[in-house]
């Protein structure tokens, strides 16, 4: 009987600093607040009639005496005579009070009336015109839209044309006038019939009036500019104004000529492209860039299938009119959310000097509750993740959802504390809401180190706008942050002042000032942990004191979310390295072979060796096989070392672990013997195979998979389910299980093979020499020595095919490699290590199949036949002729005698 002679050498370096037996590192972690700027605590809910879309439309209303916020709801009932839902705008006062909305008065007056042939007619239709649809604010101007007011055009035919209308208020709501460009002589659809006017609508910077008409001249739409002074001058109560001095708007188009430039490249048809367009300058290059929503933009899944997600495209302008796609757009998450139904800039909401954008998803969420997603400026164009998510308050619980986030405004500041602010309009639950930002606070930690490396001293300092004269911070320290994480593991590193691993202190800091606390830490004595390689890792997580009083705005500050979240160093054990404190250590195993007799036991004796450098947590794994059992530690053999070993079963594979030293210093050399026994010992088994390790970590393996899947139309084996277990990630090309017979885990490759393949009938072996294979690619992670990664692969055969072949015999052959691509070693061994292992099943027929009829009746007529020839033969031999039996003498006649003479 023999072992298995096995001969290892791993290789590993570090670096730490040589004046210690320890170097101090510190580790920072900023928490990351749920909120960013915008104070979701305590927002300024605003709240309209039930059902009158309260929150549709909605801006800011800045004026010198006053601050507020105007509301459109576009079915509200007002104060006018005979009309119903006409629409009103509410003024939202903003106060710490939070006093209620009045709506404002911007027409008093009822449908005005024509007189025709004597009889009056209704000249106007002013229910359900949607007034208050839309709302913009300049300065003191405040424009409203209803574009669905309908007029009768023609005074002989009682139709009525949709053509819009606008009232606009100025001076601070002193005069209103009436605005409805598209109520003209141009009739119908060919006209500006259906114009609607005031379906979209804007000021310019210098305060012109912009409107937007899609209906006009067969739903050609047009663009109406008019100055806001001239529009003053021109109205005339009671009469139905046509025009304006200076007013301008776009024709209809009389050759129409096709041109789908303003489309774009790249832009799905139904996607709603254009349905809401904003424009900032995001990179603070001086060039106002455009973001462009899409909101029912549609992306495939994984499986094929359509899913509408929404889209923004943002264009970054290089030049007057030259604008660059931002590659990639911004896409949003969830199926039917409407990402990008609304877009506003937000202004420099972080203060860092690059402008902010809002996006919302009025259905987004669990509950449909409505979602606004904030995303940030940079050098390079907006952010790909937001900063900040802002769910509803309203759950979708009807027909009607909340719509959070169908309005939104933003970019001026309310409080005055000198940060933008933002309003969300929610007019499925009649609300709006005005969310203020915090003050964000810029924090920077520093660390210092002295020459005897026990001394701990962190030190803070907060810079930002408005900030109270001083901060107060709740300061936690922890040492070896990791050690916590890991089960009955021993943490290396105390605070000499508690005897503890953990450390809280309150610190005040002034504005702008720098404050630092000292403390001392010393490290375990080496006898009470064994993990001597590991970095020992400080963490230092701060907060802000939530019992810290509020601003005079009843805001407190938070942290700036683009502070380093992460700052690490490392405090390492000095190790017996030599003096450059580089160890590589040069581990060699032999093990002698072993003869057996009668005797059903032995002794495996093995060296371990270090010839380089010393060798940290150095450990001997012994992997049984099936045919023994461990029996102790060789102790007859005074040159033999006594090990300690504790026997270990992982994944149905039992295995010894033996501490071989720790260090095991350089040159040492260790001869030591484990007992075995083989009770389970097979006569057809030459020899019994020991497999002797010495484990080190592995930072990259790649493990792939191979099964037959398929041979023409024949399948073989159907993958259902794959799943992992550590440090796995596989990636591949096609789905696991299309026919959907379990959720799908993973994706499978077809991998496609020159040989020649031949039927089905010709094959016994099925491998991926001769049939067309699955493959599974995986990648292994950092393994840490002792852990292990597994994959499970959940297939089922696929009976069809073995059915059609029912009395032969197929072994299926699938294939597992393994090759280690990377060590964390800066020294690393010459071969790395590699595998492969081929698993068989074996499908045999095991169970008796019926006889068809035909073979039956067949048999049974043959039988028949063959017994008939049977008899005729007999017969011919005389075999049924019978001989006649008794004798003559038996057959003669009895007589009587004659009588005898006297």
């Amino acid at each position: 009987m023999g072992s298995k002679k096995h001969r290892s050498k791993t290789s590993a370096s570090s670096r730490n600093p040589r004046c210690s037996p320890m170097g101090l590192s510190l580790l920072i972690l900023l928490p990351l607040s749920v909120a960013f700027n915008l104070d979701v605590e305590n927002p300024a809910v605003y709240t309209g009639p039930n059902g009158s879309y309260f929150g549709y439309s909605l801006d800011f209303y800045m004026s010198d005496s006053s601050v507020s916020i105007i509301v459109g709801a576009p079915k509200a009932n007002t104060s006018q005579p005979n009309i119903r839902e006409g629409g009103s705008v509410f003024y939202c006062p903003w106060s710490l009070s939070q006093s209620q909305c009045s709506s404002i008065e911007f027409d008093r007056q009822g449908n005005l009336n024509m007189t025709l042939n004597d009889t009056v007619h209704q000249g106007e239709f002013k229910s359900h015109q949607w007034f208050g649809a839309t709302v913009r604010v300049h300065e003191d101007s405040v424009l409203a839209c209803a574009p669905l007011y309908s007029w009768r055009a023609k005074e002989d035919i009682p139709l009525a044309d949709t053509t819009g209308s606008c009232f606009l208020s100025v001076k601070n709501f002193t005069d209103f006038v009436e605005y409805a460009p598209c109520r003209t002589e141009f009739h119908e659809e060919k006209g500006q019939g259906y114009c609607q006017g005031g379906f979209s609508a804007d000021f310019t910077q210098k305060g012109k009036v912009v409107l937007g008409g899609p209906g006009s001249y067969f739903w050609q739409g047009q663009v109406i500019t008019a100055v806001k002074q001239e529009i003053v001058k021109a109205y005339y109560p009671g009469y139905f104004l046509t025009s304006v001095k200076g007013q301008m708007q776009t024709k209809q188009i009389k050759e129409i000529a096709i041109d789908d430039n303003y489309m774009g490249y790249s832009v799905a048809m139904g996607s709603y492209y254009g349905y809401v367009v904003a424009a900032t300058d995001i990179n603070n290059d001086g060039m106002t860039d455009l973001l462009v929503g899409a909101p029912m933009f549609m992306v495939r899944d994984s499986d094929g299938r359509l899913e509408e997600l929404g889209r923004v495209y943002v264009y970054m302008q290089n030049g007057p009119l030259d604008l660059t796609p931002q590659i990639p757009h911004l896409t949003g998450t969830q199926m039917f959310a409407r990402f990008g139904s609304s877009i506003t800039p937000l202004g420099d909401l972080n203060q860092d000097g690059y402008n902010d954008v809002a996006i919302s998803c009025p259905f987004g969420g669990e509950n449909k509750q409505g979602l606004v997603l904030i995303y940030n400026g940079h050098a390079g164009g907006l952010r790909e993740k937001p900063s900040q998510v802002i769910a509803g308050q309203w759950a979708s619980t009807s027909a009607l959802p909340a719509s959070f986030g169908y309005a939104l405004r933003g970019g001026k500041d309310l409080d005055n504390n000198g940060y933008p602010d933002l309003i969300v309009g929610a007019f499925g639950a009649d609300a709006a809401v005005l969310y203020r930002s915090v003050t964000d606070m810029k924090t920077r930690v520093m660390a210092a180190e002295n020459s005897a490396f026990v001394n701990l001293s962190f030190c803070l300092s907060a810079n930002g706008k408005h900030l109270p004269n001083h901060l107060e911070f709740n300061v936690q320290v922890q040492l070896d942050r990791l050690k916590q994480q890991q089960k009955g593991a021993v943490r290396r590193a105390l605070f000499l002042e508690t005897q503890l691993p953990a450390l809280q202190r309150t610190l005040t800091v002034p504005k702008g000032t720098k404050v630092c606390s000292d403390t001392k830490i010393y490290l375990r004595d080496e006898k009470d942990f064994r993990d001597k390689l590991s970095p020992i890792f400080v963490a230092l997580n701060f907060s802000l004191n939530p019992q810290a009083a509020a601003d005079r705005y009843g805001l407190r500050p938070i942290l700036n979310y683009q502070t380093a979240e992460l700052i690490e160093q490392k405090a390492q054990i000095l190790l017996d390295c030599g003096e450059d404190n580089i160890c590589v250590p040069d581990l060699k195993l032999s093990v002698k072979e072993v003869y057996m007799g009668d005797d059903n036991s032995l002794t495996l004796t093995l060296n371990a060796k270090n010839d380089g450098g010393g060798a940290y947590e150095a450990e001997l794994y012994v992997v049984l096989p099936p045919e023994a059992d461990y029996s102790g530690i060789a102790r007859n053999n005074e040159s033999l070392a006594q090990l300690t070993c504790s026997y270990e079963t992982e994944n149905q594979t039992r295995y010894l672990s033996c501490d071989l030293g720790n260090p095991m210093k350089s040159g040492t050399s260790l001869w030591a013997g484990l007992r075995f026994t083989v009770p389970r010992l097979k006569d057809t088994h030459k020899f019994v195979q020991f497999d002797l390790q010495i484990r080190s970590r592995i930072s990259h393996t790649l493990l792939q998979l191979k099964c037959p899947m398929r041979l023409q139309s024949n399948r073989f084996i159907y993958p259902v389910e794959v799943t992992t277990e550590g440090p796995v990630n596989c990636t591949t090309h096609n789905i696991v299980n299309p026919l959907n017979l379990k959720p799908p885990v993973r994706e499978h490759h077809i991998e496609k093979r020159e040989t020649h393949k031949g039927e089905l009938s010709q094959l016994t072996n099925l491998s991926c020499s001769s049939v067309d294979c699955w493959t599974l690619k995986c990648n292994v992670g950092l393994l840490e020595r002792g852990t292990s990664a597994i994959l499970h692969v959940r297939s089922r055969i696929w009976a069809e095919t073995f059915m059609e072949n029912p009395y032969k015999t197929f072994i299926l052959e699938c294939l597992a490699s393994y090759k280690v691509e990377k060590m964390p070693y800066a020294i690393l061994p010459k071969v790395t290590p590699s595998g492969m292992v081929t698993p068989v099943v074996w499908n045999k027929p095991d169970s008796s199949y019926a006889v068809p009829l035909w073979i039956i009746i067949l048999a049974i007529l043959a039988g028949l036949l063959l017994l008939a020839l049977l008899i005729y033969v007999l017969y011919k031999l005389g075999f049924f002729k019978r001989t006649p039996y008794g004798t003559a003498m038996e057959k003669a006649q009895l007589k009587p005698q004659a009588a005898s003479e006297a």
